[in-house]
């Protein structure tokens, strides 16, 4: 929430900020693993991690992937409304919330690459592939990771928030 200057808190500040960072650095990658890797020819890096250039139209684990086309502008959608929530909800955290503002600026940075992927190209490019023999953990991107490592942070902000006495809200500034 604003603070008596009617400036954001520097928790609000901080997650839009590091949001931004995990947008630049999702494009980035992106970018080059589209313009370095061939299509589904993965390029070994260890023996259980690869750079392979994935397009899934889909939503995570490729989740409605073979859907015929509507999934692009549901997802789309959702992605935005999302988006919001989240910056409405950056924008009301008090000064000392650094970790739910670590939190909400990974998953909408990352909400926001997958985004930019879909609208433009109209799938999201991923390019990080796990595996382990015969067993492949599906392709994955710097903004799936963004969203997964946010989304463990409100789960650990929210058992740190249980901690709060009776009667105090963490999470949202008292004004």
């Amino acid at each position: 929430m604003p603070d008596s200057s009617g400036f954001l808190s520097r928790s609000a500040l901080f997650g839009y900020g590091f949001a931004l960072v995990v947008l630049i650095c999702d494009q980035l990658t992106k970018h080059w693993a589209s313009a370095t890797l061939v299509y589904r020819d993965p390029v070994a890096v260890t023996s259980w991690f690869d750079f392979m250039l994935a397009h899934n139209t889909g939503a995570a684990f490729s989740f409605l992937a073979d859907a015929g086309g509507w999934q692009r502008w549901f997802f789309t959608v959702v992605t935005l409304v999302v988006s919001v929530v989240l910056v409405v909800w950056l924008s009301r955290l008090s000064r000392s919330q650094f970790w739910l503002s670590l939190g909400l600026g990974l998953i909408l940075g990352g909400g926001l690459g997958n985004l930019w992927d879909r609208m433009a190209l109209g799938y999201v490019v991923d390019f990080v592939s796990l595996h382990y023999r015969t067993w492949y953990w599906p392709a994955f991107n710097v903004a799936d990771s963004a969203i997964s490592m946010g989304a463990a942070l409100l789960v650990v902000d929210s058992f740190s928030s249980q901690k709060a006495s009776p009667g105090e809200t963490k999470g949202v500034a008292d004004g």
